[in-house]
């Protein structure tokens, strides 16, 4: 018997006049790191809010670490973590001191407080800058001192809202580890929203995507990612010798087409489908051609695969 969830919701709505943020959403999340995906207005901050009892939801219902939203919401808040999408923090006061008040608004003592906030601002990475200002941090330093006030009073459950908004790509990669971290390492439920479909894959032991505030799917990461049956082929050169490769494999049989640097082959014909058939096709039609070789792997599905199946655009 699994685990049982940690947010579960029943038909849960909210609208706004004619503005649908959420409908009918009948959802499970359990432990580990779970990604909820969806363009800008597909109704992922509205869940978050909802669940912290922050806002009301028009219709359903919904619990969170086993406490009902509308009889316990205090309750929920003491037991889970908020980073906000948006930037909330005092440019004037020092992580530090920021770190230590969230935690005692939270109800830690003051010793256990400072003790806390020393820790989790070492553990993303403000350790040397928790006494700056944090006026003058960096994008990426800001995300990680709204972070370390999520888990300052070592939740059990962190909503984590766009963590990696204006991050650059070394910075939105730190950030998605640190976010791993705290699935694997702490132990602590993530719930973790982005636009950006990708990024998920890498922490995500689940996904929830959601599309005009509707449920699309909700689905183990490696569902998204399973094996499609077709061949990604990359050669060393540039888009001519991508091209060159890829109509020489189509005379001989594959269905083929660009995808980016690499060459996109469909799932081989029957004759080809056996074992290394194919596979040893295109190493043959690539050293004919004189063109070495760098990638040959099995396609697998994306999460952009989803919203493609479904019909919905990020």
């Amino acid at each position: 018997m699994g685990a049982p969830p940690v947010i579960s919701t029943a038909g849960l709505t909210k609208h706004y006049g004619n503005v649908h943020a959420l409908t009918d959403l009948t959802v499970d999340v359990g432990p580990g790191v779970t990604g909820l995906v969806g363009a800008n207005g597909a109704g992922k901050s509205t869940l978050i809010k909802i669940l912290l009892g922050l806002i009301e939801p028009t219709g359903g219902r919904a619990q969170v670490l086993g406490h009902d939203i509308d009889a316990a919401s205090q309750e929920i808040r003491r037991l889970v973590g908020y980073m906000p999408e948006h930037d909330c923090l005092p440019p004037d006061v020092s992580a530090s001191d920021f770190v230590v008040h969230m935690a005692r608004m939270s109800g830690l003592g003051h010793a256990a407080a400072r003790e806390r906030a020393a820790d989790v601002l070492r553990h993303v990475g403000l350790d040397e800058e928790r006494y700056r200002p944090m006026g003058g941090y960096s994008t990426g330093m800001k995300q990680r001192a709204k972070l370390a006030q999520a888990l300052a009073h070592d939740p059990r459950l962190v909503f984590l809202d766009e963590p990696t908004n204006g991050l650059d790509p070394a910075a939105r990669n730190d950030m998605l580890r640190l976010v791993g971290r705290i699935g694997s390492e702490f132990g602590i439920a993530v719930l973790v929203t982005s636009h950006l479909l990708g990024e998920l894959e890498q922490v995500s032991d689940h996904v929830i995507v959601l599309d005009g505030g509707r449920l699309l799917r909700s689905s183990a990461t490696g569902d998204f990612l399973r094996r499609t049956g077709g061949l990604l082929v990359e050669v060393v050169g540039t888009e001519t010798e991508r091209d060159r490769l890829g109509e020489a494999l189509a005379q001989r049989g594959l269905v083929c087409r660009p995808r980016g640097t690499m060459v996109a082959i469909d799932p081989p014909a029957p004759e080809l489908a056996t074992e290394g058939v194919a596979h040893d096709l295109i190493r043959d039609v690539a050293a004919d051609l004189g063109l070495g070789l760098m990638r040959l792997e099995p396609d697998r599905g994306h999460l952009e695969d989803v919203f493609l199946e479904g019909g919905a655009h990020v």
